[in-house]
């Protein structure tokens, strides 16, 4: 195969072995890589029922057939588990120098099972993979870790590491890259704590192999300018994602105050603008001209990178308007290894419960010095925050009460920052979306705002979220490049058909490409399906009540929520599309038609496929 490496890494920390193994050419097909890959290893590999932080369970690191090549924004890689924060699929990606270099290093994915007997790390340089001893590392942050690593194994080497939430356990740690990048929401770092494992170091010298290498270089060439030359190109390099803080202030949909409202009164101060006038230099990961990670000073007078999740739920989502004080919150994550959004979640849902006297904690809206004793206390799973570190669903259900109804998740991942009390394209969106409450599927939102959102719970919003499932999360996260030059400049999508021909001498077109998209959100739905018995209803594919229950009483939308009767409609259109039953199940017919005709075999042995 060409574009393809067609191999992947066996590691075995029990046995304390690894092992090369070649990969068909029907998986590469079929799956492509990236999430491809992953979702079909767990499903053929992982006994169902196992125990997310066992050492039975899988940690996967997967490319894609255009990871790596000098074309646009192709430095990303996914990072996936069966996840302890909610008990289904878990992934993330992230852009990291691991990406390229492990395509270098010959391979397209790694696969880790079972546990190290004493703190240890992987590494691969080219043909040598080595499981060497971390005990020096362990209970370090990640700054620190990857700083010693690099010093041994040089700066040209990537390293993938978790911090002392991982080590811990907390449910929302994260895998976390080159001092702020991150990846694995659904608690992918504390799958790697529980397998001892602080780091994978790698650095790789091949070439890439090619189809047609000279046609890739022009055609990366080309891209990198058509990127540069495009109408919001300069307004992006000053602020990328933070753009959307003023956005999501002038639409009512800013989490504010634990999601309770969509307007923040302190928002000018965590905006772009006022970013702007505070950013020091860019950040971006390898092969992007469009740098998206803007980094100011914080309150330590250290360096944070900011965009605009972590920012919003670690600023107006808890009564933060100080961008320095959110930037010092947002680096302690990094630092620790704390999930951004989950992070600022957690904290909004203590500062409610203790307002509501459900807890005895004394934290408050803005408190700023209690934000940063909790987010410690996540990390190293002590006191409350030892409750918290196990994500808001579990936390909600250890406090009782009320707590369920100001839980802000779904299926058990926190929502990210766009309160959709009047969105109920996003709302299904979140609902729908493969790991729990994310954005990164199908950030619908813009279009549908754009498009008028009052009342409105039209079929073409359920036609809008799986399209963008398609685009987002089937072929971006499988190839694995990052969405952003399509989404935010408008990079035309029919490039990416061109590049996959070139790297690997397959013709694949658009409508294949969403073919996959289906074929891997049926089978990951199989697998949420699976590992939660085969009981499963349509209620798991709903936002969080407040949505409904709650109504803004502040702003333009005052009054406004979402109506439970017309979201589940939208939902069953959604199902419908699909061609899923009305529990959100794949029917067997789906299933065969997707080529997934042996695992709606084995799903049968666990639910009645209709």
């Amino acid at each position: 195969m060409k574009g393809w490496n067609g191999k992947l890494l066996r590691v075995d920390l029990t046995k304390g072995k690894t092992k090369v193994q070649e990969y068909s050419e029907d998986l590469a097909k079929r799956f492509v890589g990236g999430r491809g890959f992953a979702v079909k290893l767990l499903w053929d590999e992982l006994k169902p029922g196992t125990d997310p932080l066992s050492p039975e369970n899988m940690l996967i690191f997967a490319t894609g057939p255009l990871t790596g090549f000098i074309i646009p924004n192709s430095g990303k890689m996914v990072v996936a588990s069966k996840s302890p924060l909610t008990g289904g699929y878990g992934d993330g990606n992230l852009g990291t120098m691991a990406s390229p270099n492990l395509r270098k290093a010959g391979l397209d994915a790694i696969v880790i099972t079972g546990k190290a007997e004493k703190p240890s790390y992987l590494l691969i340089e080219d043909d040598t993979h080595e499981i060497r001893d971390a005990s020096d590392l362990w209970g370090l942050d990640s700054y620190k870790s990857e700083a010693k690593l690099k010093a041994e194994h040089g700066a040209a080497s990537g390293a993938l590491l978790i911090g002392p939430s991982g080590e811990n356990l907390a449910r929302i740690a994260t895998v976390v890259s080159q001092e702020g990048r991150a990846g694995g929401r659904p608690g992918m770092g504390a799958v790697m704590g529980s397998k001892n494992l602080k780091a994978v170091v790698v650095h790789g010298t091949k070439d890439l192999p090619a189809h047609d290498p000279e046609k890739l270089k022009e055609l990366g060439r080309k891209g990198f300018q058509v990127i540069t030359g495009k109408d919001n190109y300069k307004f992006w390099k000053r602020q990328g994602t933070m753009a959307t803080v003023e956005w999501c202030q002038e639409a009512n949909t800013l989490p504010t105050h634990n999601f309770r409202e969509g307007i923040f009164e302190y928002a000018s101060e965590i905006d772009g603008n006022t970013m702007e006038k505070m950013t020091i230099k860019q950040k971006g990961c390898p092969n992007c001209n469009m740098m998206c990670g803007n980094v100011i000073t914080d309150t330590e007078d250290r360096e944070s990178e900011l965009d605009y999740e972590n920012v919003v739920m670690l600023g107006s989502n808890i009564g933060i308007g100080d961008l320095r004080q959110v930037g010092t919150l947002n680096r302690m994550c990094d630092e620790l290894g704390l999930d951004t959004i989950g992070a600022g979640s957690c904290i909004g849902f203590a500062m409610e419960a203790s307002e509501k006297k459900l807890i005895d904690l004394d934290i408050t809206w803005g408190d700023f010095e209690g934000a940063k004793k909790l987010l410690t206390d996540m990390a190293y799973m002590k006191d409350f925050g030892a409750t918290l570190g196990l994500g808001t669903r579990k936390a909600a259900e250890k406090i009782g009460g009320g707590a369920p109804g100001f839980a802000m998740h779904v299926k058990g991942l926190e929502c990210s920052a766009y309160d959709c009390h009047l969105c109920p394209g996003m709302s299904l969106s979140f609902g729908t979306s493969p790991i729990g409450a994310h954005h990164k599927d199908a950030w619908v939102i813009s279009w549908e705002i754009s498009t008028g959102r009052r009342e409105h719970y039209d079929e073409d919003k359920a036609d809008k979220v799986i399209e963008f499932q398609r685009i987002r999360g089937g072929m971006f996260e499988s190839l694995v490049t990052c969405r952003f030059p399509w989404i935010e400049l408008g990079y035309e999508l029919d490039y990416y058909p061109e590049f996959i021909e070139a790297a690997t001498g397959v013709s694949m077109g658009l409508d294949d490409l969403w073919g996959l998209g289906d074929r891997i959100y049926a089978l990951i739905r199989a697998f949420w399906v699976r590992e939660y018995g085969g009981v499963w209803d349509r209620t798991m594919d709903y936002p969080p009540v407040r949505w409904f229950d709650e109504p803004l009483t502040r702003g333009a939308l005052k009054g406004m929520h979402l109506d439970r009767g017309r979201y589940d409609g939208l939902l069953q259109v959604y199902y419908d599309r699909r061609g899923w039953d009305d529990r959100g199940i794949p029917t067997r017919a789906t299933m065969e038609g997707l080529g997934l005709g042996v695992e709606a075999d084995e799903l049968g042995e666990y639910v009645d496929l209709r």
